[in-house]
């Protein structure tokens, strides 16, 4: 991408797009143009890393200075688009909070026709492309934080364990206490147990 001229090279990557609760968010992060330093190595895939590891990662890219935002989008938002539509409306307001505009983006599977930059999507982009996996620790730390928030807000749901994935405690709880307001409705088994309790 550099010998194309590009400098400003934006990694995106979504979390929370199969949860049965709270936002898709999407993290966006350029980094340095020939990276290095520690920070490099402890960036992956977030969903191979330990929580402990993400935080570890992010606090170190702060350090170094990579330029990164996130962007969500709401349960109301999610059950009103759909999910693919919703995960692009994140991805499209993470690009947009960056401080800097980037020249030319690098997105995990998908692509985002409503913003004019040459893009291209990278299938497993996480695993494969650095920026895009510094995209996916940003995105899934604010994320996990959210949910933790959510916790304290929607007590007895288990958020800050589980955050929102339909584990079997929380379909436990939502059997128990039916949906709350940071369900999304339109998935098939909040809608069961609102259907049930109509």
């Amino acid at each position: 991408m550099i010998d194309a001229g590009y400098t400003l090279i934006a990694g995106v990557d979504e979390v929370g797009r199969g949860t049965l609760a709270g936002p898709v968010v999407a993290g966006a992060a350029i980094l340095p143009m020939y990276p290095k330093g520690e920070w490099v190595d402890g960036i992956n895939d977030s969903k191979r890393l330990t929580p402990k590891r993400r935080e570890t990662a992010l606090e170190r890219m702060r350090a170094a200075s990579v330029t990164m935002q996130i962007g969500a989008a709401s349960p109301e938002e999610i059950d009103a688009a759909g999910i693919v539509e919703a995960t692009r409306i994140a991805m499209v307001r993470a690009v947009d909070a960056l401080p800097m505009r980037p020249q030319f983006l690098l997105l995990d599977a998908m692509l985002l026709p409503d913003i004019d930059l040459p893009q291209y999507a990278i299938v497993k982009g996480d695993s494969k492309c650095l920026s895009i996996a510094a995209a996916s620790i940003v995105a899934k730390v604010m994320r996990d934080d959210m949910m933790r928030d959510a916790d304290a807000a929607f007590p007895g749901y288990g958020f800050a364990r589980h955050k929102g994935y339909a584990t079997r405690q929380h379909l436990d709880s939502l059997e128990r206490l039916g949906p709350c307001d940071i369900h999304r409705f339109t998935f098939a088994p909040v809608r069961r147990f609102a259907d049930a309790r109509a």
